[in-house]
């Protein structure tokens, strides 16, 4: 089940998404912001053709973001996280999605935003591509980047649960790839 304004207002006051304000709760999503933290792959990688059957993963340095932002070149890639931090009860999922004007801008999020149940004290990690050909792309900390949509699901058991198998809980900085 989808939830709604009254159940989502119910999740910020909860913290079950923490740092959220009340006033960017919308009818269907909760809108996020762009913490100050991201990662940028590396010019001179250890491997310069990644293989991830091997689980390797690109070679990334962290960058702290000022309050004049960061400037995402064409074709460019980079992980960045939210401000908000998550504590995903049993019972609730979500996923994020990226704002529609900003993805009219030339911003691109990979499709790896999905939340199971229990996930918690983490902040969500994104993937960003600017697809434009000719222009930079400005992020800056705080700024919308996107909307998380929560569900309703049958309570997960916990031996079975993200807090048992899950690779990322607890994790409240920008996260690379801990292998495939």
């Amino acid at each position: 089940m989808l939830l709604s304004y009254v159940e989502l207002m119910q999740l910020v006051e909860m913290k079950v998404i923490d740092a959220a304000p009340p006033s960017n709760v919308n009818g269907t999503s909760i809108d996020v912001t762009l913490g100050e933290s991201l990662m940028i792959e590396c010019s001179q990688s250890v491997y310069p053709t990644i293989d991830l059957s091997l689980k390797q993963t690109p070679q990334m340095t962290h960058y702290k973001m000022s309050e004049c932002g960061f400037v995402l070149r064409p074709n460019q890639f980079v992980l960045a996280v939210t401000q908000e931090t998550f504590n995903l009860p049993n019972n609730i999922a979500c996923e994020f999605k990226l704002k529609s004007s900003i993805a009219r801008a030339g911003l691109n999020h990979h499709l790896a935003g999905w939340c199971d149940p229990f996930w918690s004290n983490s902040n969500l990690t994104l993937e960003l591509h600017n697809c434009l050909q000719h222009n930079n792309i400005l992020l800056k900390p705080g700024m919308k980047i996107g909307q998380m949509i929560f569900y309703k699901v049958s309570e997960v058991p916990v031996a079975n649960s993200y807090a048992v198998h899950g690779r990322y809980n607890n994790t409240t900085d920008v996260t690379a790839s801990k292998g495939v």
